[in-house]
Order: structure tokens, then sequence, then C-alpha cells
């Protein structure tokens, strides 16, 4: 059972319970759009100074739009194109420190500033990448580009 936790202030530590929560939200469901839609709200309580976080599904051959928390959003990504894209071309995390220096960057919100997105691979095929935006400069760092990570990891398990 879920039980919502206040967090310490200590990132790496909430960080850890971030990862707990996710797995005792969505251990007992199977629908992956309700973990994924529950994933999306969970993120975007626990992170600060944040304006977009959510998911986006690989589907033939571009990214769409699914469950987040935020203003809408772009609908389709191509193979490539913005941080996204990059994201699923490299198979790799992409930390934009800023995003007005990434270049083809897709500015779904003139309000985004910085970005993350990490790729979600499930059996080495593309299933999506998670994507969080935030209004200011430099806002990720490397910790939380490892954790972001460790969640993906969680969110691809409940996706199979």
């Amino acid at each position: 059972m879920f039980q919502a936790t206040a967090y310490s202030g200590r990132k790496v530590n909430d960080y850890e319970l971030l990862l707990k929560q996710l797995t005792a939200l969505t251990e007992d469901e199977r629908d992956t759009t309700a973990n994924l839609s529950n994933a999306s709200a969970l993120l975007n309580q626990f992170l600060h100074d944040v304006n977009w976080v959510g998911f986006y599904l690989w589907k033939g051959n571009q990214l769409v739009l699914g469950p987040f928390q935020g203003l809408p959003a772009c609908l389709r990504i191509d193979y490539g194109k913005g941080v996204c894209g990059t994201a699923i071309k490299t198979r790799k995390s992409q930390l934009v420190e800023d995003v007005t220096k990434f270049p083809g960057h897709i500015a779904c919100d003139s309000a985004s500033k910085s970005e993350i997105v990490v790729p979600l691979i499930i059996d080495n095929e593309i299933y999506g990448v998670l994507d969080i935006d935030s209004p200011s400069t430099n806002r990720f760092d490397e910790t939380d580009r490892e954790y972001l990570e460790k969640f993906a990891g969680i969110v691809e398990g409940f996706s199979r």
C-alpha cells in the first residue's frame, strides 16, 4: 500500500524514498497507463522547480505524448529530433543545462529553460522517454540523472 511520507531535504535520501514510493504505488497495479499517470504525478509532487513531468511513448516511428503533469505539450516527436528524440537515438539520458544551447530543441513550453530526458528501453526495444522540464537553467545534476534512471528502471519493469 502506498503511503505518502515527508521528504527530508537530503537529496539522495529523498530519491531513495521516492523509489520506494514508486514501487509501492505500482506493485499491485497491472495497467500501464494508470501506473505511468501515477508515476508522473509522484515525480511532479517530489521535484521542486519543474514545470512539466511526463512520458512520451514510442509508437510506429515517433514518440507520442503519454501521461504527464503540466501544460499541454507537443503531441509527437520524431526520432532524433529535440532532446527527447536524441535520447531515443543515442539510448542515453540527456541532461540539458540550457535548452537554448541544445541544437534542434523543440520548445513545447517557452518557459522551459533546462531539461532532463531518460530513455525507456525494454528488452532492447525503444519504449519511450521520461521527460522533465524546469523554468530554471542548470536545474538538473548528475544525482538527478542517476536517480531518474533508477526511477525509469522501475517504470520499465511495470511496463513489460
